[in-house]
């Protein structure tokens, strides 16, 4: 018997039994008992089929990752083997928890990349003992850089609100005014931030980046944006791809990776 065949008898065994047990300690199946009963197998239904078709939802997802790493020449883990939690990339510290999964890596283009699945949640409570969780969905990518870079993070406005409360940089000003309304930059530098972001580049990420947060610290550059379905990850991965084919020379030459 297969996986979905044996959830989908344990979901009908389990409930029914209860029903079962309930009606033998009611008054001989009397008429609140009966409903008692019936709203309490309708509820087990409910939150057994929300369940299943969670399954099914992380299954199709598992899948489609599995093909288009495929389709790319590239490897597929539902897991995270490489341990990029530990990436000091912002966008990891943020939330009471976080995870990552459905990782996809290798050669796209000559350019090594891994791709992946990110979530974190930020736990609540009512006051009254009830705790709940708010849950942050991304599709991510990281794509090494010739250099050794302080962090920077670039993000269109209403994302960067994500990103505040684990960044402690000043906000970083240029030019272009209509820039400044678009994007938000932090720095750790900012000189460095002067040298990554030069007029070409702004024009660049007026065109590509507003879906986008973007991060830059050491040799590495992540990419993140809303969960978008396994089909459109390349866009993520295209984006990675243009925003590193756009760093400004100046900055490998000023920001050489030591050794």
């Amino acid at each position: 018997m297969t996986d979905t065949v044996l959830a989908s008898a344990t979901l009908v065994r389990e409930p029914v039994a209860v029903l079962r047990e309930t009606l033998a300690q009611t008054n001989s199946g009397s008429a609140g008992g009966w409903l008692f009963a019936l709203v309490l197998f309708g509820g087990i239904a409910l939150v057994g089929g929300i369940a299943y078709l969670s399954y099914l939802q992380k299954k199709k997802r598992r899948l489609g990752f599995a093909t288009m790493a495929r389709q790319l020449g590239m490897e597929y883990s539902f897991d995270d083997p490489f341990g990029l939690l530990g990436e000091p990339f912002a966008l990891f510290s943020k939330g009471d928890g976080r995870g990552i999964e459905n990782v996809i890596w290798g050669a796209w283009q000559g350019l090594d990349v891994h791709a992946f699945d990110y979530w974190y949640y930020d736990e609540s409570s009512d006051g009254k003992g009830n705790r709940s969780k708010t849950y942050y969905r991304f599709d991510c990518a990281i794509v090494p850089v010739d250099a050794a870079c302080p962090h920077l993070a670039i993000a269109h406005e209403n994302l960067m609100t994500r990103l505040a409360g684990a960044l402690s940089f000043h906000d970083i000003q240029f030019e272009d005014e209509t820039f400044n309304e678009t994007f938000n930059v932090k720095a750790a530098e900012s000189k460095f931030a002067s040298a990554a972001i030069d007029a070409r580049m702004m024009q660049w990420l007026m065109a590509h980046g507003q879906p986008y947060s973007i991060e830059m610290i050491g040799n590495r550059v992540l990419v993140a944006g809303d969960r978008c379905a396994p089909t459109e990850l390349i866009q993520v991965i295209g984006t990675a791809k243009g925003f590193v084919e756009q760093i400004p020379r100046v900055v490998f030459s000023l920001y050489p990776v030591s050794g």
